[in-house]
């Protein structure tokens, strides 16, 4: 894309990744992996979005690099390999205004779930 990237940023509270996402194909490589071993190293917490970047979210496999995230913060419905994931942290849910109906679709039914808050945390099995 073209988008300077600078590899060693200055020091910050927050690591917010975004990098990959949940259509990853291998293991990263080229700046995505330089950044991910930067972030991993940096001694700073991480928030991933979505999911942690080198983590395939069906089989919850790790991929080298990948993000090591204190809290991941998914959105729709939990990636089924997010539950299995070390590098996942702390799980929270995001409501994003599914329509109900598409939860039904997946024989779920959503009531009550964003009922105190539009993030809710997610606990392993």
């Amino acid at each position: 894309m073209k988008v300077p990237v600078e590899l060693d940023p200055p020091p910050s509270e927050l690591l917010i990744d975004a990098l990959i996402g949940y259509s990853i194909r291998g293991h990263p490589r080229g700046v995505a992996a330089e950044l991910i071993e930067w972030a991993n190293g940096s001694g700073t917490p991480i928030l991933s979005l979505d999911t942690p970047s080198g983590l395939h979210v069906t089989t919850g496999e790790a991929m080298d690099p990948c993000i090591e995230a204190d809290v991941t913060l998914t959105v729709g419905l939990p990636k089924v390999g997010l539950r299995f994931a070390d590098q996942v942290g702390r799980l929270l849910l995001a409501d994003i205004s599914v329509p109900p109906q598409v939860y039904a679709v997946f024989g779920m039914d959503p009531t009550g779930l964003f009922e105190r808050s539009a993030i809710v945390e997610i606990h392993p099995l």
